[in-house]
């Protein structure tokens, strides 16, 4: 029995509809991230879940037992808000006990349940503060408390670490990591963030346009992207796509004499004649040293940008762009000539009329096992 199902939701406002058909089952434990940009239905999907919006169809179960149309707090979930929600003339250790004070907990346990939630976020110290002597990071983890008393099935989080500076989402993060690693409690995670989803999720569902794009592992959405949307969703920088038409056994790259051999595994994919898009990672990418080998990409540099651990690259090849991510030793410059070259295994193959990558064999003999 899944901790979480939901089958075929969908959500229409008017003639607009913003859900179109969402179904995904989680197991007990797992944390999924609902990644995507604005307006792609995530959190009108988290809301759905948590009752405070109403499906059009479908049904969400929560241990086997459909919650539609039953009350939030009867749903057994907790949710954290990007807003932190806390009251400001109630002191933490209050605000974090006050949904179990709200359902007639007694006040031993109350204490109890609230201790407990503050030594494992480390704010012990901060039980008698009242939220105006907080900082983000602090009331964010108030806010964590407060869910983490009630101890429920499935924990909701809207985007909860975007309010918050940068080096405060990275403490954010880790600690969320950890909580989870230590409760296994399942968890459904709203964000537009991919490091946020690459980082913290057992699986992500990327959504465009109310669908559900790709759902797999972090490494599966990243490693294997299964459209063109998501391998420029995921990653920073994106992953490079060169149009190219596939010419006897070849890929010849479009506006360029450059001609790359079309991998074995996707022969029997690409027919010959075909347009296609080929990604490459940008840390795929290196720069070549050697003689050229058939994997080689001769390009001029346009940008080289220093960010510390990496030297960003943007060159062209013929009249189209690639971006390399280089070590920060690399003696490149501006306006050099060089080769970039790559593994084979680091190909991929994108129809550009569907937008749907072609398939991997290796990769789908490895997922089915």
């Amino acid at each position: 029995m899944s901790a979480l199902e939901i089958r075929n939701i969908r959500k229409s406002y008017g003639s607009v509809e913003t859900l179109k058909g969402i179904d995904i089952a989680l197991e007990s434990g797992e944390f999924l991230v609902l990644l995507g940009s604005s307006g792609c239905g995530k959190s009108t999907l988290l809301n759905i879940i948590a009752g405070l919006a109403e499906a059009t169809s479908g049904d969400v179960l929560i241990g086997g037992r459909s919650i539609l149309g039953v009350h939030p707090k009867n749903r057994d979930i907790a949710m954290v808000f990007q807003s932190y929600a806390l009251y400001p003339n109630l002191t933490v250790h209050r605000n974090i006990g006050f949904g179990l004070e709200m359902r007639g907990v007694s006040a031993d346990e109350r204490d109890r349940a609230v201790r407990e939630a503050a030594k494992l976020l480390q704010i012990e110290n901060l039980l008698d503060r009242k939220p105006s002597q907080l900082s983000g990071g602090q009331r964010q983890r108030v806010a964590i408390g407060r869910a983490l008393v009630r101890k429920p099935q499935v924990f909701l989080f809207d985007e909860p670490l975007s309010n918050l500076d940068a080096k405060l989402r990275l403490e954010m993060r880790t600690e969320l990591k950890r909580l989870h690693q230590l409760l296994q409690t399942t968890v459904v995670y709203v964000t537009h963030d991919q490091i946020e989803a690459m980082t913290l999720a057992t699986r992500i569902a990327v959504m465009r346009d109310g669908r559900i794009e790709q759902l797999g592992t972090p490494e599966e959405i990243y490693n294997y992207p299964a459209t063109l949307y998501v391998a420029g969703f995921v990653g920073a920088p994106s992953m490079n796509m060169l149009q190219a038409v596939v010419e006897g056994g070849k890929l010849a790259i479009a506006d360029s004499n450059v001609k790359l051999p079309l991998p074995a595994r996707y022969r029997n994919a690409a027919s010959d004649g075909s347009p296609v898009v080929v990604g490459i990672r940008p840390e795929a990418l290196r720069v070549a040293t050697g003689a050229a080998t058939d994997f080689s990409l001769p390009v001029e540099i346009e940008v080289v940008e220093l960010t510390g651990p990496e030297l960003v690259t943007t060159a062209r090849i013929g009249a189209q762009r690639l971006t390399a991510c280089l070590p920060p030793r690399a003696g490149i410059a501006k306006g050099q000539a060089c080769a970039f070259t790559f593994d084979e295994d680091a190909l991929r193959l994108f129809d550009p009329s569907t937008g749907k990558a072609f398939p991997v064999a290796a990769f789908e003999q490895t997922a089915s096992r």
